[in-house]
């Protein structure tokens, strides 16, 4: 097994490859304890948030709900935030920096953010839609193009999912997740924490819906993408200490897409 030796004398065993491979894993420790109490912190920020939601398109008139369903989204992600960031001040103790709650120096990684979403965004819209697209038809969303449809589906997208997940998932569950666990994965120059990747693993599987609702091959190529955007948003919050990067790229993806899908349904419907 190659091994390299640190500063401070310790050995990093690689796991896999080397120093000069293009790919390695070194240093790893990893038990399944912590991988289970972040699954467990997760379902804690997702269930209550999802109930949430399902009360209120249940109790509100099936007109209204169609009409702005994402006011529904917009208190289901309320509650994740709400029970991320008291999780967060639990943890930490007050220190909200520690979670990356604060701005990056030399705002690090923000034009990447910016110009990374805008690519997913384009990318996810072509997969998600492809069909449509082959044939100038609208996408099956039925989004109204009415002021309030656009302005609504846009500040949710584009302004409010970023931070409203971000917190939660690369803020609260992947510093829990890096502070229990080491090791370091590599591609070519750029590395990361291994916490990264198993969170980006599961952000990938919770989305294994798709393979029931959509066909196969749509279903495998948004399993790749959510998998990509999830090592770019932990590679940005490890790398800059801050979650202003993937909070902007998660905005910029969506709202492009959304603005996308709008403009497919204003030319084709």
């Amino acid at each position: 097994m190659n091994s390299q030796t640190t500063s401070r004398g310790a050995t990093n065993a690689y796991l896999v490859g080397s120093e000069t491979s293009v790919f390695s894993i070194s240093g790893l420790q990893l038990r399944l304890a912590p991988v289970l109490a972040t699954i467990g912190l997760g379902l804690l920020i997702v269930l209550p948030s999802g109930y949430v939601f399902l009360l209120l398109t249940k109790h509100t008139d099936m007109r209204s709900v169609m009409a702005t369903p994402w006011l529904a989204l917009l208190a289901n992600h309320a509650v994740m935030l709400v029970i991320a960031l008291l999780l967060i001040a639990w943890f930490s103790g007050g220190n909200f920096s520690e979670y990356g709650l604060k701005w990056p120096k030399q705002r690090r990684y923000v034009l990447s953010a910016l110009l990374w979403g805008a690519a997913f965004g384009l990318l996810m819209t072509v997969v998600d839609y492809f069909p449509q697209i082959l044939r100038h038809i609208p996408p099956p969303d039925n989004l109204a193009l009415t002021s309030r449809s656009i302005w609504g589906w846009l500040f949710f997208e584009g302004i409010y999912v970023g931070p409203t997940e971000e917190i939660p998932f690369r803020g609260l569950l992947q510093t829990f997740l890096m502070q229990r666990t080491s090791g370091r994965v590599r591609l070519w120059k750029c590395e990361m924490h291994v916490a990264g990747v198993i969170l980006a693993l599961l952000f990938a599987v919770a989305h294994l819906i798709s393979f029931w609702t959509e066909n196969l091959w749509l279903a495998l190529a948004q399993q790749i993408y959510a998998f990509a955007l999830g090592i770019l948003y932990a590679y940005w919050r490890e790398q800059s200490g801050s979650l202003l990067a993937p909070i902007i790229g998660h905005n910029m993806s969506d709202g492009v897409e959304y603005v996308l899908m709008f403009l497919m349904t204003w030319t084709w419907r």
